[in-house]
């Protein structure tokens, strides 16, 4: 019995051994009977042909067929099994076709057959080897994170490697896929990779609905913030790139402003949008400092913080306003200096700003004079305006206050910068907001982003409501000029800090000295609108005097010093004048104060348009005479319909808003 149960054994022993060889051998036979198919189609194939020469030929053809058709097909491949495969194929046919003709047994045929076709059978063998395991067949890495994002058919091709950055190229299932699919799958991609959303972008092909290239950082360079050292190119001109910060993979973040038909780029305006804490105060000065620091561009800058961020840059603007009715005199001067502007390059014979325009205009391809020879007319600079905090001048002006501006602004060698928190459309018109295409967007609401970016450029991954507030300084540049493939990827604005202002305030001085000045035609179109509201950049400050007056006690008043105005000329020991009709009114219930005669209404009230004028304060309302009816005893009433007078004689031109009225320049034809 004992001998009968080890024979069992050993039977049932061998037999095991035998069927795991057997298993083993498997997946390594199909090279071998590739070979052997070869030998017997090609003997059977002489018998058929071995005496025809149009067989000779076709067989040739469709060798050299087969193995083209083995190198397209595996163009989705690696290179290496490609390159294995077409070779493979290429012995084969060629080995049939002269076996077929001359016969398997002559020459050096079976000798080749041998020797060739046991070491391409061996090179399959060790290729199979060297991918498998003990264990089922494993998936190639990115196949498997693609399988785990629910991309599973999508194949892997091309890849560049980067010093931090990895581009591969990706082509999803026909029919089954599309590239809004990875766009969702961007997320859960970058939760794979154990990486910031940030640093997984996805940029579609434009000519396919399948392909695009994934595009992987792996560290992020922008963790340590970079202080501001100072601008790029102090000196050059507004038309050489503008460089504010970095991108995530080191490169710097560079923006334009003019347009240049060389490259094919439009001029830019600008929308700055970004929440309470994202550095949007640091993105506006990188920008600034970089304008502020070319010799052929002005700018001029409305800020309602009263220059809370920019006042160490305050002598370097042709013209800075705080807000209010300022803004109001800023944005109705613009609205008359673009068309001057236009009209200037245009009889030059420029067909949109350029470098030679800011320069005396000394060739005569770019002449207004009718002799065809060089007018030699003074130059024109390019012009920024910059409108900051500007949600607060959107519900004072309208939603809609620079929507004419920045559709008419570009042909004019100038670019409109609007900066506000939060770019929504009950804040901005949808035309303006069209008009301003170029954007730097900052850390947001996640809620909000579709108001910053286009739809497109959040669909490649991009997403600034992820960085909050959280990351100041985090930002995406859309603007002409720059790789739309670029759109997606995140960079940083540089620092400022406290040790920064010294060279703001050395910065000042340089544009002072040495920086463009508004030329004729742009200050001439501003002074016709708002008169001495608009101050161009003075000169002439100096920055140690005091601004402000320190309080006095009255006993220190004498000799009329610090009196006002029109306390002045007044006699402390002359009597009261007689009373005069009205004096006696009540005060409440009633228009206070005796009613001026006709004559002297007119004289008063023009005289109160000349002390505003005076002051630079072009844009005015009832609500702007409050202190002067209080100080003149007249009321609200009577100032609107003095203001009703004024207009209809063109001493005032209504805005844009409904109550407020522009004063006309008294030495300006209305």
């Amino acid at each position: 019995m004992n001998r009968t149960t080890d024979q069992h054994t050993i039977r049932r022993g061998s037999s095991g051994v035998g069927t795991y060889l057997l298993h083993r051998a498997m997946p390594h036979l199909p090279p071998w009977l590739g070979v052997a198919g070869v030998g017997i189609v090609g003997s059977g194939a002489h018998l058929v042909w071995a005496d025809s020469v149009g067989a000779g030929v076709g067989l040739t053809l469709s060798a050299v067929a087969l193995t083209g058709a083995t190198w397209w097909a595996g163009r989705e491949t690696s290179p290496q099994r490609r390159l294995h495969s077409a070779i493979t194929v290429a012995a084969g046919s060629a080995w049939m076709t002269g076996a077929a003709l001359a016969g398997p047994l002559s020459g050096i045929l079976p000798d080749t057959y041998l020797m060739g076709g046991t070491v391409l059978a061996l090179s399959w063998n060790i290729r199979m080897a060297l991918r498998t395991s003990d264990s089922a067949p494993a998936e190639s890495a990115d196949k498997g994170l693609l399988a785990k994002v629910g991309l599973a058919r999508a194949m892997i091709g091309r890849t560049q490697v980067e010093p931090n950055r990895v581009t591969a190229a990706l082509a999803l299932e026909g029919g089954e896929q599309t590239n809004d699919d990875v766009a969702r799958a961007l997320v859960r991609i970058a939760s794979a990779l154990d990486l910031p959303q940030s640093a997984v972008r996805y940029q579609p092909s434009a000519d396919s609905a399948r392909r695009g290239e994934l595009v992987i950082v792996p560290r992020d360079m922008l963790a340590e913030p970079q202080e501001w050292a100072g601008p790029s190119t102090p000196g050059g001109s507004i038309m050489d790139p503008l460089v504010i910060g970095q991108y995530d993979d080191g490169s710097p973040l560079m923006v334009w402003l003019p347009g240049d038909p060389d490259v094919g780029r439009n001029a830019s305006h600008f929308l700055i949008a970004g929440g309470t804490g994202s550095g949007k105060g640091d993105a506006a000065l990188n920008l600034m400092t970089e304008i502020l620091s070319r010799s052929d561009v002005i700018m001029w800058l409305s800020d309602p913080k009263a220059f809370q961020d920019f006042r160490p840059l305050l002598p370097a603007y042709d013209w800075a306003v705080e807000g209010g009715a300022g803004t109001e005199a800023m944005v109705e001067a613009l609205q008359h200096v673009i068309p001057a502007r236009t009209g200037w390059l245009g009889k030059h014979s420029y067909r949109q700003w350029a470098p030679e325009a800011a320069e005396q205009q000394t060739d005569p391809a770019h002449s207004c004079a009718s002799d065809g020879k060089a007018c030699g007319c003074p130059g024109m600079p390019y012009m920024v305006a910059w409108m900051e905090e500007a949600a607060n001048t959107l519900r004072q002006l309208g939603d809609d206050a620079f929507t004419g501006i920045a559709q008419e602004a570009r042909s004019a060698g100038v670019s409109l910068i609007v900066s506000l928190q939060r770019p929504s459309y009950d804040q901005m018109s949808t035309s303006t907001r069209a008009s301003l295409p170029s954007v730097i967007a900052l850390g947001c609401d996640p809620r909000d982003e579709g108001f910053s970016l286009p739809e497109s450029v959040i669909d490649q991954g991009a997403h600034p409501g992820a960085w909050g507030n959280r990351k100041p300084g985090y930002c995406y540049v859309v603007s002409g000029g720059i790789d739309p493939e670029r759109y997606a990827s995140p960079g940083r604005t540089q620092q400022f800090t406290v040790r920064a202002v010294s060279l703001m305030e050395t910065l000042a001085e340089w544009a002072v000295r040495n920086g463009a000045t508004a030329d004729p035609i742009t200050t001439g179109a501003a002074k016709a609108v708002v008169g001495n509201a608009y101050t161009g950049r003075r000169t002439d400050i100096d920055e140690t005097e005091p601004t402000t007056v320190p309080d006095q006690d009255d006993e220190q008043l004498h000799d009329g010093a610090q009196l006002d105005p029109e306390d002045a000329a007044m006699d402390p020991e002359a009597d009261l004048p007689p009373a005069q009709q009205g004096d006696d009114a009540p005060l409440f219930g009633q228009e206070t104060g005796r009613k001026p005669s006709p004559e002297e209404a007119r004289e008063l009230f023009a005289q109160a348009l000349n002390e505003f004028e005076a002051a630079g304060k072009m844009v005015v309302g009832p609500k702007d005479f409050m202190d002067w009816c209080d100080r003149n005893q007249y009321s609200r009433p009577w100032v609107s319909e003095r203001l009703r007078d004024a207009a209809a004689e063109g001493r005032l031109t209504p805005t844009n808003q409904t109550g407020r009225w522009r004063i006309v320049p008294a030495l300006t034809p209305a």
